[in-house]
C-alpha cells in the first residue's frame, strides 16, 4: 500500500490481518526486521520509561502514538511526528531487550538468523546479534556482532539503515551471558598470506613510509 502526502508517495507495508496497531504497522515495516515486539505492559510502566522524557520531543503524545491499538496510517503519514514516535520506541526497545522476556524474544530471531551471519569466513556462517556503537540516537547505525570472532560488521541488508541506540552497546553481551548455551567455540583459525605456497613476512604487507612525511618531521626536530 502507498500513501501521497504532497509530492511525496511513501510506500507503506500491510501489517498482518488481526493487528491493527500502531507497534504491529511498524515492525511490518521493510528494514525493521532486527526489532522486535514491545509488549504494551512494558510500556506502560514508568520505571521503563525513566529519563526518556528529555529525550524526545513531544514524549506524551508519542507515546500515545505507539500504544495505539487502532491506528490509521493514512492520517499520520508525513507529518513529521513518525520520526520522534520511531525514535522513542528504539530507546525503550534497547531497554526491554536487556530483560529476561526480551532476550527470550531476540534468542527466536537469533536462532531463525533475523540478524544475518558472520561475513569472515573462517566463522563458517555463524549468527551475529546486533549492537549499537553507542545509546545516544543519531551517531551511528546498528552493527552487527559475531561471538565467535568477537568482531563487528556492518549489515547487509536493510535493517543496516537503524539507529544503534535501538539495540545499544551491551545487549550481545548480555545476551551471552544469559544463554551460555549459545555460545560458540571463539575462532582461532586465521588467514595466512602466502605467495606460491610461501607464507610472506608481515614487513611485506606493511604501508610504505612516505618520505614527504619523513622529510617534514625531520625539518621540524
Amino acid at each position: 500500500m502507498s500513501c501521497t502526502s504532497g509530492s511525496t508517495t511513501v510506500s507503506i507495508a500491510t501489517p498482518p490481518m488481526g493487528d491493527d496497531s500502531w507497534v504491529g504497522w511498524f515492525l511490518s515495516q521493510i528494514g525493521n526486521e532486527f526489532l522486535c515486539r514491545v509488549p504494551l505492559e512494558f510500556m506502560r510502566d514508568k520505571f521503563n520509561l525513566y529519563d526518556l522524557e528529555s529525550e524526545v520531543v513531544n514524549f506524551s503524545k508519542s507515546l500515545d502514538t505507539i500504544m495505539d491499538p487502532e491506528f490509521c496510517v493514512n492520517n499520520w503519514v508525513g507529518d513529521g511526528a513518525h520520526i520522534e514516535s520511531e525514535r522513542l520506541y528504539g530507546l525503550i526497545h534497547a531497554r526491554y531487550i536487556m530483560t529476561p522476556p526480551g532476550i527470550d524474544a531476540m534468542r527466536r530471531k537469533y536462532e531463525y538468523g533475523d540478524f544475518g551471519f558472520c561475513p569472515r569466513v573462517y566463522c563458517e556462517g555463524q549468527h551475529v546479534l546486533p549492537i549499537g556503537l553507542s545509546e545516544k540516537s543519531y551517531e551511528s547505525t546498528v552493527k552487527v556482532f559475531c561471538p565467535c570472532c568477537r568482531d563487528i560488521y556492518t549489515p547487509t541488508r536493510n535493517s543496516a539503515v537503524l539507529d544503534g541506540c535501538m539495540f545499544g552497546p551491551n545487549f550481545p553481551h548480555m545476551f551471552l551471558m544469559e544463554l551460555p548455551t549459545h555460545r560458540p567455540t571463539l575462532s582461532q583459525e586465521k588467514y595466512v598470506p602466502r605467495l606460491y605456497g610461501f607464507q610472506l613476512h608481515k614487513s611485506a604487507l606493511e604501508p610504505v613510509p612516505d618520505p614527504a612525511a619523513n622529510k617534514c618531521a625531520n625539518s621540524n626536530a
